[in-house]
């Protein structure tokens, strides 16, 4: 029996759909990633299988359970690190842990026991008494991990886990998810809009894009759709070139994004005077060019026409005026 399975889940918001009739399952044990810009419906997706919202049409199972008929069972098989901290600053690392385990039933020796387990699992044995508030925004993300996993969840849902951190900080967060996902026991379900560590953790990913799934596979499988390498140009006129460009058999994918040209080609290296020949030919200037093989982003790309960051800022706007109307009508 599959951790997750989610079937033609959907969810609006007035006339706004958030989650449009998205479909997946999540085998025990694996890493899973919805990948997407800010109101992709990563996050309302995560809602929906964490019993936060309702579906509006479709169904879905979480650790056997029904989201909608069983609940209280599903919110006893789950853990969840949200975007938003959630923390109480005024308590202690250790006191915070002891306020979710005795939510969930721990007790006296029991309690200090798992919560010495979780710290020593995240790091954090040496601050575990100093107040929250004190730690650093790594170390508050390391104690929400650790929180989350208090009553030894079958599925973790971590939301944005690295959302605001700096380089050095999110990738310290990315050894701690990977030491976590090795001990075993747990499936987690990964939102993000950073496409390395995407890449880096996932075992498979689920690209949304506008509600909707756009792809679902592998990263290996994901770049290997594009079937070839990426060249990307900086060009004055970028449609005209791109235009020509498409009707050469070599020429696998073209896009545009502001002013670069991104093509898809096979054996990018050889090709990289052709198109600067068929550039002086139109009498297109190309100012930069650079070659490397796919990534993420590209894959995000050719999935859904836009770039990550294109698409970031308009779909979240949506999403917020959606949510913020729906919200109104039900007051």
């Amino acid at each position: 029996m599959p951790a997750i399975a989610a079937e033609s889940l959907t969810r609006t918001f007035d006339d706004f759909t958030a989650v449009d009739h998205v479909s997946f399952t999540v085998e025990e044990g694996e890493l899973f990633g919805l990948l997407g810009p800010n109101g992709a419906g990563k996050t309302t997706t995560v809602n929906l299988l964490a019993t936060l919202l309702k579906p509006t049409a479709g169904r879905a199972m979480v650790a056997g359970h029904d989201v909608v008929r069983e609940r209280d069972a599903v919110r006893r098989a789950i853990g969840i690190v949200f975007q938003e901290p959630a923390l109480d600053g005024k308590l202690t690392g250790r006191e915070n842990l002891h306020f979710h385990g005795l939510m969930y039933g721990f007790k006296g020796a029991d309690l200090r026991r798992r919560a010495d387990e979780v710290l020593d699992l995240v790091g954090l044995c040496d601050w575990a008494d100093k107040y929250a508030e004190t730690y650093s925004g790594g170390m508050k993300r390391r104690l929400e991990i650790a929180r989350g996993l208090m009553h030894r969840p079958r599925v973790m849902y971590l939301d944005e886990p690295t959302l605001g951190l700096d380089t050095q900080t999110r990738r310290g967060i990315w050894d701690y998810i990977r030491e976590l996902k090795k001990a075993g026991g747990t499936t987690f379900i990964l939102t993000t809009h950073y496409m390395e560590e995407a890449d880096i953790l996932c075992d498979r990913i689920l690209i949304m894009d506008r509600g909707r799934v756009a792809a679902l596979d592998t990263t290996a499988r994901l770049k290997d759709v594009l079937g070839g390498d990426v060249v990307n140009l900086d060009v004055e006129k970028p449609e005209i070139l791109a235009a020509a460009a498409k009707k050469h058999e070599w020429v696998r994918a073209a896009s545009i994004s502001n002013s670069t040209l991104c093509l898809t080609v096979e054996k990018g290296e050889t090709r990289i005077p052709e198109l600067f020949a068929i550039a002086r030919e139109l009498g297109v200037s190309i100012t930069s060019v650079s070659l490397r093989k796919p990534s993420l982003e590209d894959v995000f790309l050719h999935f859904t026409g836009s770039t990550l960051r294109d698409a970031e800022a308009s779909a979240g706007e949506r999403l917020k005026a959606a949510m913020m109307s729906d919200y109104g009508k039900r007051r």
